[in-house]
This record gives structure tokens, C-alpha cells and sequence, in this order.
């Protein structure tokens, strides 16, 4: 399949973390500022100084990852970068949100062009939907996904020791789940490995502890069964509850008026991996509930990109 033309970024990312958002007066009185906790000591890194120039890159629609036995064909939006220079460069795997039921890749398409424009080879994809297929098959999707991702790292100069996740609310789920199974145990079975670790996590709105939800639907339909039904599949399921040392550095940034993901979701599994000894960083949007924190995360994907960058040395 031959690439689109050649997509121009319009824009240079160059916010700092403690700016607010460019979104007039009257929307800066309603959600206020974003603010950066860090794992670190002292003044977070400057947003600015942490991205690079933006490159061109070019966009291959609709390819199919998985397998030809897999349950259901599954596609992924590849970006690959113009980067001179570079004989191997860091990639992202993106998986977009919807309650694990719905939306697409759609949804995620400025997040993987900003990634792509920072030189990352970008791929952004599908995966199947509750309630036809209960966790862990999404993991599974992802899973082969960066099987893909590897077995295509020859061509598209992709350093394999570099790969970052990306997602937000359900999507920002499946990438740190991903992200602290390991190559080994229960989660990495039967199609995890080597192949399926990632060097850094930047997620928004995330869901990271199944426990804490009610028997809604949407959980409900994705595990296949209630807290009582199926509390063991709730805690593999979360990834608050599967955190080690070896987790990967983790940037997360959530709403503080999110009433569909409450923020302790994202405030606790912080410290659970500031706990860990796991680098990462907290970032609030302040008075922005789940949806706003999507639509209005233009400053919040700069730091996050920003702290990528300096996790996977893309400079």
C-alpha cells in the first residue's frame, strides 16, 4: 500500500507545562491551569526544551496487523517521519478510547500526527469490542500489534528498545496495561513477550483500577461479569494492581471534574508507581471532567510528548 502525501505539521509544539491553554478568558475561569506533579525533585523540565523540531511524515491508511487466524481482522493508521539522519528511530503504539466497545482510530489521529511530527513511527489501531470478546482479548490485540510493530522495524527504522504507548480513557487502560505486564506471567500469556514491552506510557483519563467502578455496564461488559463474579479478572485487569519496579515510566494526566473516571484513579496509581521507584509525572486539568479532558488536551499531549522524549532519548 502506498503512503498519502506528505503531511506538513501546521504548528510547532512549543507550550511549557505550566502554561494554561490558549482557549480564551472566560474557558480559563472554567477549567483553569494544568499542573505538573514530578517523581523528581524540583522544577519540572521545560516542555519547550524537551521537543524537537517538527519533520514531515507520511500516513499508510488501514493496514492489517493481525494474523490471518485472528478472531477478527484488526487495522492501525501507520505515520512514518522524515528524519534525516536518524538510522533508527523511537515508535508509538496509539489506541483510542470508548469504553472498550466502540470509536476508532479516528479519534486519536492529531495525538499520532503530533507523535509522528516529533519523530516517532506512529501506529494507530483498532482492537476488538465488548461485550463480543471480554479482557483479555483487547491485551491480546495489542500484544500482536507490537508483534507487528517489530516485525516491521527493519523497514521502517524503528528501534525497537524505544517503543512508547499512548491512549486515553479505555485506550490509556489497554496501553498501561500493556505497559506492566511484563514479558512474563499471567498477562503476557500466551502472545506477550520481549516483543510486547514499552519504554514509556503517556495516558489521559485512565481507568486504572476496575475495583473501584461499580457494576456498571461498561465494566461489566468488558470483563464478562460482575466484582463478585469475577474479582480475580478485576485485579489482572487493572493496572494499579499489577504495578512493580519494573513498570516503564508512566506520564499521566487527568481531569479533576472527571465524574466518569474519577481522578483518584489517576492520583493513586501515581503513587502506587512513585511507590514502585517508576518514573513518571501527574498532570491535572483542573475543573475539566473526562470528555473536556479530551477535547482540550493540546497543553497536557505537549508535556506528555515532551516527557516521552526525554524517556526515550528523541531529541
Amino acid at each position: 500500500m502506498k503512503p498519502s502525501q506528505h503531511t506538513r505539521p501546521t504548528a510547532k509544539l512549543a507550550r511549557t507545562v505550566w502554561r494554561c491553554s490558549g482557549i480564551g478568558a472566560l474557558m480559563l475561569l472554567l477549567s483553569g491551569c494544568g499542573v505538573t506533579h514530578q517523581a523528581s525533585e524540583g522544577k519540572p523540565a521545560s516542555t519547550q526544551e524537551a521537543l524537537r523540531e517538527p519533520v514531515p511524515f507520511s500516513r499508510q491508511a488501514a493496514r492489517r496487523f493481525t494474523p490471518d487466524d485472528w478472531p477478527e481482522v484488526l487495522r492501525a493508521d501507520v505515520y512514518l517521519p522524515e528524519t534525516s539522519g536518524e538510522p533508527l528511530r523511537p515508535a508509538a503504539l496509539v489506541v483510542h478510547g470508548g469504553g472498550w466497545r466502540n470509536r476508532g482510530r479516528k479519534d486519536m489521529e492529531q495525538i499520532a500526527k503530533a507523535l509522528a511530527a516529533q519523530g516517532y513511527v506512529t501506529v494507530n489501531i483498532e482492537h476488538r469490542f465488548a461485550p463480543e470478546h471480554h479482557f483479555p482479548a483487547q491485551l491480546h490485540d495489542l500484544q500482536q500489534a507490537m508483534r507487528w510493530l517489530h516485525a516491521n522495524a527493519a523497514d521502517w527504522q524503528v528501534d525497537t528498545e524505544r517503543m512508547v504507548g499512548v491512549g486515553f480513557s479505555s485506550g490509556a487502560h489497554l496501553v498501561s496495561l500493556l505497559a506492566v505486564a511484563g514479558a512474563e506471567g499471567p498477562l503476557a500469556e500466551p502472545y506477550g513477550g520481549e516483543h510486547a514491552r514499552l519504554a514509556a506510557v503517556l495516558a489521559g483519563g485512565l481507568p486504572s483500577d476496575l475495583l473501584k467502578f461499580n457494576d456498571g455496564r461498561l465494566v461489566v461488559d468488558f470483563i464478562g461479569g460482575t466484582r463478585a463474579q469475577k474479582r480475580e479478572a478485576y485485579v489482572r485487569a487493572s493496572p494499579a494492581r499489577q504495578v512493580t519496579g519494573a513498570a516503564p515510566p508512566h506520564f499521566l494526566y487527568h481531569g479533576t471534574w472527571d465524574r466518569l473516571v474519577p481522578v483518584d484513579h489517576a492520583t493513586d496509581f501515581y503513587q502506587a508507581l512513585l511507590a514502585h521507584d517508576v518514573e513518571s509525572e501527574l498532570y491535572l486539568l483542573r475543573g475539566r471532567g473526562h470528555f473536556a479532558s479530551f477535547l482540550f488536551n493540546d497543553e497536557a499531549i505537549e508535556a506528555g510528548i515532551a516527557f516521552l522524549n526525554r524517556q526515550v532519548g528523541n531529541r
